[in-house]
């Protein structure tokens, strides 16, 4: 498969915020925030897989200054690196006053993609060629993060449980008899 170079996928996304995605303080709902970040990541995957994507996850977010309502919020996204068929994009989110023209940085996530073929299985992507410093030093460290997420990921598979039956493996069931049998003592 041959590789596609970072600027085939760069994607920009904007809203303007509205009342109704705002809180009591008149400032924009983290959730809605995620939301954008999400979408903008997808449409730089989907520019570059160029088949469905879903969302695989997403890491920390943190929110560094609020948005408020008639504020413009500016998404850029890129791939940052492939793997196989996963993708991890980088989504940064600006806010922008719309009466002085003020520019700040919000926040940034990373999420991953995966790349869905017609029968809704997991399909191989292109590889991603960074070309400046900046795409190369974004390469290299979404290697970095998949592998601490990878880890994460196998710290949180759920272990054996001893509450299980033997017999059905199944924990509810296991659950439900001692409850049971601590009504009826």
């Amino acid at each position: 498969m041959q590789g596609k170079p970072v600027r085939e996928s760069q994607s920009e996304y904007s809203e303007l915020a509205l009342p109704n995605d705002a809180n009591v303080l008149g400032h924009v709902l983290g959730g809605k925030v995620m939301h954008l970040a999400d979408m903008a990541g997808a449409l730089a995957a989907l520019r570059h897989a160029r088949c469905p994507v879903v969302t695989a996850s997403v890491d920390h977010m943190s929110f560094l200054h609020p948005v408020h309502i008639g504020q413009l919020i500016l998404l850029r996204s890129s791939v940052n690196r492939v793997f196989r068929t996963s993708m991890e994009v980088g989504v940064k989110v600006w806010v922008e006053d719309l009466k002085t023209g003020e520019r700040r940085h919000t926040s940034s996530a990373y999420l991953t993609f995966v790349a869905i073929d017609g029968d809704g299985k997991c399909m191989g992507i292109p590889p991603v060629i960074p070309e400046t410093p900046e795409e190369k030093r974004r390469y290299d460290e979404a290697l970095q993060r998949r592998e601490y997420r990878l880890e994460l990921r196998k710290r949180s598979k759920p272990r054996a449980s001893p509450l299980k039956s033997p017999a059905t493996g199944d924990l509810e069931w296991e659950t439900r008899r001692q409850g049971d049998a601590a009504k009826s003592n």
